[in-house]
Formats: C-alpha cells, structure tokens, sequence
C-alpha cells in the first residue's frame, strides 16, 4: 500500500496519516512514513516527544549525505540526477510505536522551482519509496505534488486529499486531482474532516463525486486535546480511530 495524504495545513492530514500508520503497524506490516510536509510534524503525531522531534535532522539538511550521493559540492556543480538512495529509508528513520519515520524536509526554492542536488534527493528517495514491495508507505504532502515525479506519482496507490467543510477545501481537492491528472494519475479520493453535522456532511456529499469519497472523521476535541498536549491522536480518541479504522477497510479493499 502506497498513499500520499495531502491537503492544506491545518485540515488534519498528519492526523490521518499518523493513524493510518499506527493502524497498520497494529498489523504487523512493515509501515514507513515520510514527512514531506515543510511544516514536519508527522513525528509528534506518531509519539515522539517535543525535543526526539527537534533533535531529527531532516534528509534535505544532510549536506554531507548529499553531496556524497549527488557528487555535488563547492568545487563540482555538476551532479548525478539518480543518486544511490534505497538504504537512506532504513538507514535514517527512526521507529516509533511500530512505524519507521523518516523526515525528507524541503528545499527553498524561488520561481518555478530548482534542479538541485537536495531537490533530487528527494525525488529519488520519495521515488525509491515506491519501490517498497511488501511495505506500507504513507507520505504526509503539502498541497502541492511538487516532489513527485510521473513515474513516482503512477507508483502511489492512492492519492487521499484531506478536506474540511468549506469552499476552499474543496478548491483543495480539485486542484490536487488537476495535478495528479497531469502526472498521469486518475485515483484521488477524499476524506472529509472536522465534520460536525448532517448540514456538512450534505456539503461534502454535493461537492465530492461518490467515487471519490473515502469518509467522514468527525470534529473530535480529543483529537484537538492530543494535538495541543503534542501527542498522537492515536492514544487519545478511540471514535476518531474507529472512524479512520472504517476509512482503512476501503483502501485495503482496493490494494
């Protein structure tokens, strides 16, 4: 199982995430997840604590790592463009509660992006990550798709776009979906969060295509008590686990 969980900051993706990353590591499947997100907070989601978080350097960070792979330094500006990647996983992620997290961080980039020796150091990790046979890979996104490639993108089993109950939310979805469809991808589902009544949810429902639908998590103040304590959700709600649990038999159903 290959997901990308994407969305805008705050609408709850690193919730859905993390959950779905502990649910399966209940299972005893071997389950990495990447925090591609800039605002990297997958690990206190998942139960790391405040200063295990801090202490993470993130793979983009890693200048030794990078020029060692890449080639690139202060003396050579020219570098390979498929670096060796498929041990950095294993190698420099961190396990917790049954999941290993690795954190990829971001490049700063200005215009139209950049061709750089740590932007394609994360291409080919996020690409190698795809390549994972028997292991379940959840990459936390931003609400861009920037990182990923045609060939990683047609790699992902699924592309699983949180959304709350508004109008831009929705804009969200279908922008995601117009940039999965240019990287040659056409599964993109939904998942509806922070929902607090039927009025919303008949929101979601005239806004999302059934098809596209995945479920509804439901405005929950434990989850809101965990994130403000910096503890996963996962040891705090047992509802919005259920609720995720139920979101999880669709993807497994379709793996």
């Amino acid at each position: 199982m290959k997901l990308a969980i994407t969305g805008k900051g705050g609408v709850g993706k690193t919730t859905l995430a993390s959950t779905l990353a502990r649910l399966y590591a209940d299972e005893g499947r071997t389950v990495l997840a990447a925090d591609v997100d800039p605002d990297a907070n997958l690990g206190l989601a998942l139960g790391l604590s405040q200063e295990e978080v801090d202490a993470i350097v993130p793979i983009s960070k890693m200048r030794t790592l990078v020029e060692e792979r890449t080639g690139a330094n202060a003396a050579n500006k020219f570098f390979k463009l498929n670096p060796y990647v498929a041990d950095i996983p294993d190698t420099f992620s961190k396990e917790i509660n049954g999941v290993k997290l690795l954190v990829m961080g971001t490049v700063d980039v200005g215009g139209s992006g950049c061709v750089c020796p740590e932007h394609v150091m994360l291409k080919s990790i996020l690409s190698a990550l795809t390549y994972r046979k028997n292991d379940v890979v959840i990459m936390d996104m931003e609400a861009g798709l920037e990182h990923l490639g045609r060939g990683t993108a047609a790699n992902m089993d699924q592309f699983v776009v949180v959304i709350e109950p508004g109008a831009r939310s929705v804009q969200t979805y279908r922008n995601v979906k117009r940039l999965a469809s240019d990287l040659g991808v056409s599964r993109v589902r939904v998942v509806a969060n922070k929902v607090r009544d039927e009025r919303d949810e008949q929101f979601i429902r005239d806004s999302i295509p059934a098809e596209d639908l995945l479920g509804f998590v439901h405005y929950n103040a434990e989850v809101i008590d965990a994130d403000r304590q910096g503890k996963s959700p996962y040891d705090f709600s047992p509802a919005a686990i259920e609720e995720i649990r139920k979101i999880k038999a669709i993807l497994d159903r379709d793996e």
